[in-house]
């Protein structure tokens, strides 16, 4: 109760605008609340699978915050991917009507738009504080707006899983050349960047990489990181895991509300959603750090995983292909090259802050660390 207390009182329900004089932290605060919330239950589909740690229970947790933060006038029912429609049909589902909500990762939407790459990762593109302040205050979010009202939908970010590994690998990568034709899974921008430097990428849902991987379909797969990749058991079919994660250092997750539904919805309930939207993004990020740090020791004590650095080569080829890319995404249309732009511009900001700040001091401590 406390914790919904402070949230509705500090942040979402002043970014509704609730009416003047509402002592929202009191009990007649909250029954006010409670009144102004109409009971509904709303449809969420997911591009995940059932329960899946830190991606499925991030679904659930941002249904939950809903239901919490209404004081469970708003229910919302949970769909895994499969469930009613497949991981990669949940965008049409919600842009239709057929689901009020999806939790997803934009990039899969690229079909649609290759603007939408944007608001979940680009190859060598913002971390997870960059992209956080790109969408909040950086301009971002206004131009996702304006990209999803396209289709019918209202998007919020609802979460962020750090910055992601470069892969599982069935054989080592000594050279650029030992990536040449390798079958590897890895969607948005990044599977076209692997295109040009000689890889064929394969753009699969998360429930399909592990049988793909075993069956030898993929010759290696990229999926999130050490806590989300154990849950999969990929160690088991590739035993050298590759970083650095160039194609997504900050990958931001996302709910999409169809937009007939949002414009339905009176303040309140709007700031409700918004809240649990941003309350589920800030919480996957403290989430992410503490599992991905013991996942790791896990898989490198007990399964035998041989950690790798990718190759010199193959980060200069793909940063190359990078620029080519995003270069020619953003002559896709008016509304992705001032996408694109915003996003170069406060990446520039973000990288000049974070040079001085976050990366001298990660030099630092590992020089000269205390503790």
């Amino acid at each position: 109760m406390m914790k919904r207390r402070q949230l509705l009182t500090g942040g979402a329900l002043g970014l509704g605008g609730l009416a003047a004089g509402c002592e929202c932290g009191t009990p007649a605060g909250l029954e006010a609340i409670r009144g102004a919330v109409r009971q509904r239950e709303l449809k969420m589909v997911t591009t995940w699978p059932k329960d899946f740690p830190g991606l499925g229970t991030m679904a659930e947790r941002t249904a939950q915050f809903i239901s919490d933060l209404s004081g469970g006038a708003l229910t919302v029912k949970v769909l895994a991917a499969g469930e009613l429609v497949s991981a990669f049909e949940s965008f049409d589902a919600v842009s239709d009507g057929a689901a009020d909500l999806y939790h997803g990762a934009e990039y899969y939407w690229v079909g649609k738009s290759p603007a939408f790459a944007f608001f979940t990762a680009v190859p060598f593109g913002m971390n997870t504080a960059e992209i956080m302040a790109w969408t909040e205050f950086g301009g971002g979010q206004e131009l996702w707006d304006e990209l999803s009202a396209k289709f019918n939908i209202k998007p919020f970010a609802a979460g962020n899983t750090l910055n992601q590994s470069a892969g599982w690998y069935k054989k080592e990568i000594n050279s650029l050349e030992d990536l040449r034709g390798l079958k590897i899974r890895m969607p948005g921008l990044g599977g076209e960047v692997l295109r040009r430097i000689g890889a064929s990428a394969v753009a699969l849902s998360g429930g399909e990489i592990y049988q793909a991987l075993q069956s030898g379909a993929i010759d290696a797969t990229e999926w999130v990181g050490p806590w989300n990749d154990l849950a999969f058991g990929f160690y088991n079919e590739a035993k050298y895991y590759y970083n650095p994660g160039f194609h997504e250092p900050g990958a931001q997750l996302a709910v999409g509300v169809n937009l007939d539904v949002w414009s339905g919805l009176n303040e309140t309930e709007q700031a409700i959603i918004r809240g649990a939207c941003q309350w589920a993004n800030n919480l996957s990020v403290a989430e992410y750090m503490h599992h991905n740090s013991a996942a790791l020791d896990q898989l490198v004590a007990e399964h035998g995983v041989q950690l790798r650095t990718m190759p010199e080569d193959v980060l200069a080829a793909a940063a190359a292909a990078a620029k080519e890319v995003l270069l020619e995404t953003a002559q896709n249309d008016a509304l992705t090259s001032r996408i694109y732009e915003s996003f170069k511009t406060s990446l520039a900001r973000s990288m000049a802050w974070s040079d001085v700040s976050e990366a001298s001091y990660m030099a630092a401590r590992r020089k000269y660390a205390a503790i």
